[in-house]
């Protein structure tokens, strides 16, 4: 990036924002306008610094964005106000960002799922040694129907989703060892490819199927994200790039923070899905489809809206005077 060329285009916006931060008294339009400019600056001083780390271009913009946000401070709108930015620019860009890890883990989850699943199939000692026949077939018909139904609706989907959430932020806050998230994947990779071999071999594929797919396909997604999430906070440590170690790695955890966030509500939604409407006498086909349906909007919340923040230039970190300037240093 042209350091010269940016603050060529942008010199009038930067100083029509330290015109208005000095100004005694602002008008309504005036803090609107204040606000627009200083989201405009900070988005520049990220460009900069992330891309051609001039130490005076930083100062000095960081020096204006800190005099714009004193004077925004009595004027910022209502925490509820934030709520809307979160869905719309934050999650979605921090989610983008991570888009073909995400990708990544989910391949590598299936095809490990998958070789299980094959590998109990085609081994029949493997199979005897998970059971009798007898117990098998009540495992694939009764026991895994009846583990939806254990509790009340609401009781079992507050369990699952609390239990699962947990999980996912393990994945999150964990993955910066490279390993916790690898592990949990592994084991559920396993589990759910010995489940389905089993329930497969005793009652059919449409029977595993119907009821793993209503909630089972958005409650991977939302592991799989989490397990991405988590690697790029590791990623960040080993390589971290042209920032120093300890910059990257805390910017990462920031906006990885916001995944977990997003993991937690899509886990909750899952949660629903399992607690109710997995046991329900609903057609196959309509519970199948409002799984299906909540993964397909992730997927294209991931691919489309945070494309669209991203393409706008939209940060997912916290706000600088928040997280705190860097200036580059020799060395």
């Amino acid at each position: 990036m042209d350091i010269d060329a940016l603050r060529a285009s942008r010199e009038d916006s930067w100083e029509r924002m330290r015109e208005l931060a000095s100004t005694r008294k602002l008008t309504g339009p005036q803090i609107d306008e204040l606000d627009a400019l200083y989201r405009l600056a900070t988005s520049d001083l990220a460009r900069v610094r992330a891309q051609s780390p001039d130490p005076d271009t930083i100062r000095a913009l960081s020096r204006d964005l800190a005099q714009a946000r004193g004077r925004l401070t009595g004027t910022r709108a209502k925490p509820l106000a934030l709520i809307p930015r979160f869905f719309r620019i934050q999650l979605p860009e921090a989610l983008y960002s991570i888009r073909w890890w995400i990708v990544g883990v989910t391949a590598a989850f299936f095809c490990v799922a998958a070789m299980q699943m094959f590998w109990v199939l085609w081994q029949p000692d493997i199979m005897a040694q998970l059971g009798s026949p007898e117990q098998l077939r009540a495992y694939a018909t009764r026991e895994f129907v009846a583990y939806y139904s254990q509790d009340t609706n609401a009781e079992f989907g507050l369990s699952v989703w609390t239990n699962n959430a947990w999980i996912a932020l393990g994945c999150v806050g964990g993955g910066i060892t490279g390993v916790y998230p690898v592990y949990v994947l592994l084991g559920n990779a396993t589990s759910l490819g010995t489940s389905a071999a089993v329930v497969i071999d005793q009652a059919g594929p449409w029977h595993f199927f119907r009821m793993i797919l209503p909630h089972g396909i958005p409650e991977l997604t939302a592991v799989f994200i989490a397990a991405a999430a988590g690697l790029r906070v590791f990623w960040a440590l080993i390589v971290p790039g042209p920032a120093a170690r300890t910059v990257a790695l805390a910017r990462a955890g920031r906006t990885m923070a916001v995944v977990a966030v997003g993991c937690v509500i899509l886990l909750f939604i899952s949660g629903i899905l399992e607690g109710f409407v997995t046991p329900s006498g609903l057609p196959d086909v309509i519970k199948v489809s409002l799984g299906t349906g909540v993964t397909l909007a992730m997927w294209v919340y991931i691919f489309v809206s945070g494309r669209r923040a991203h393409t706008r230039g939209e940060d997912a970190d916290v706000d600088p005077t928040v997280a705190g300037y860097v200036l580059p240093v020799a060395g």
